[in-house]
């Protein structure tokens, strides 16, 4: 376990996670980063299944179950149910992200955890909010179709899912504001309460732009690939050696600065230009004439131009490539990560800042039951109470 400079945010706080996939998890997780003592409620006796997955899903457990606990139970037993109650009436935050009435029909819903402890705050992390929907099991690719993101994201008639798990993220993010604001709460009501975030209307959320693009122009609303950019330059361009850079160009302070330093006073000085909206008109002139200029500059020399005019500017990078992204390791946005398997890599930090607390790494994404059995001491169960639950088949905890 890796100490902390500072007392974080959420040091005192226990949040049990039991949850699966990348939405519980990933919610945990921020909570866990900002000081919290997050505890993996895990199937015994094999664990969580995302420790097994393979393909693009074998990258869930090592990047959302850093700063974490583990126990494993069997709550088929009664007392694997037992050792669960415990920890629920030691807990402050409860988080389940199971399919629609599976946590009820296990004996944890929302009102059982509640009359076992009044202050405790359930967060639910569901495909649906209550309402025709809300019985339907759902993933994060189901409601990025079926919640406009898709279609927006492809072509028409070929509808693509975002190259990362946004919904299920950003689902994850709203539960842990929900379950911040509800901490906040409590210190002047005492009492727990109930929250719900969910993948659609979280996908709703992130399309709420184009809701309101089709409101105002009365019109269907179009493919981002297909429909007309506000902006007169926010596109792709090759370099010399093939390689594509991403430059958007938002403001006529924008224009005039990349214009100067690219050395197109012809372009800069045609009063047909002289505006935004003037430019977005003329793309149909302006994009094939860059074009023609950018793929004769080699791409290290774009860049360097990009940057002495100080306008927004992206090579396309893979994933991978992050690792050594200098920005990334110079800011100190990454943090090197020992998973279960013994690989270390270095993953991103949650995307925030806060005085002078570090929401680094405290401890690793934990091997199944890995420092459990403190846990079990603090709910009241002696060293020999633990030893006969494991072996009996009971729970999977170790040191």
């Amino acid at each position: 376990m890796i100490g902390s400079k500072n007392p974080l945010p959420l040091s005192g706080i226990r949040v049990l996670d039991w949850s699966q996939i990348v939405m519980g998890p990933s919610c945990a997780m921020i909570l866990a980063d900002m000081g919290a003592e997050v505890i993996k409620i895990e199937r015994a006796p094999k664990g969580d299944d995302t420790r097994r997955l393979g393909g693009l899903g074998i990258g869930f457990f090592p990047s959302f179950n850093r700063n974490k606990k583990s126990i494993a139970i069997n709550l088929k037993d009664d007392k694997g149910k037992e050792v669960l109650r415990k920890l629920i009436t030691s807990a402050d935050v409860f988080i389940e992200n199971f399919a629609p009435g599976a946590a009820d029909r296990l004996g944890f819903g929302y009102k059982v955890c509640s009359e076992i402890n009044p202050r405790l705050i359930y967060c639910s992390l569901k495909g649906f909010m209550p309402g025709p929907y809300e019985n339907r099991p759902s993933l994060d690719y189901i409601a990025q179709v079926m919640g406009g993101m898709a279609f927006m994201t492809g072509h028409r008639g070929s509808p693509l899912r975002a190259g990362a798990s946004i919904t299920d993220l950003t689902g994850g993010a709203f539960g842990a504001i929900g379950i911040i604001t509800a901490l906040y709460e409590r210190e002047k009501t005492g009492k727990g309460n109930f929250i719900i975030s969910t993948l659609f209307e979280s996908t709703a959320f992130m399309v709420a732009q184009h809701m309101a693009c089709a409101a105002v122009t009365g019109e269907k609303s179009v493919p981002m690939p297909e429909g007309k950019t506000a902006w007169s330059v926010y596109d792709f361009f090759e370099t010399a050696e093939g390689d594509l850079i991403l430059i958007g160009l938002t403001s006529d302070a924008h224009w005039k600065r990349f214009c100067d330093v690219f050395e197109l006073s012809e372009l800069k000085n045609d009063p047909r230009l002289a505006t935004n909206n003037q430019r977005t008109e003329l793309r149909d002139l302006i994009i094939p004439k860059l074009d023609e200029i950018i793929i004769k500059i080699p791409k290290t020399k774009v860049i360097e131009l990009c940057d002495k005019a100080n306008i927004p500017f992206a090579p396309v990078a893979r994933p991978d490539e992050l690792f050594d992204d200098k920005h990334l390791n110079e800011s100190g946005g990454l943090v090197e990560t020992q998973f279960p398997n013994g690989i270390k890599a270095k993953i991103p930090k949650i995307p925030m800042r806060m005085g002078n607390h570090d929401f680094g790494l405290r401890i690793n994404p934990p091997e199944i039951g890995q420092y459990g059995k403190g846990v079990m001491s603090t709910i009241g169960f002696t060293k020999d109470e633990i030893e006969e639950l494991i072996e009996k088949e009971i729970i999977v905890v170790k040191d």
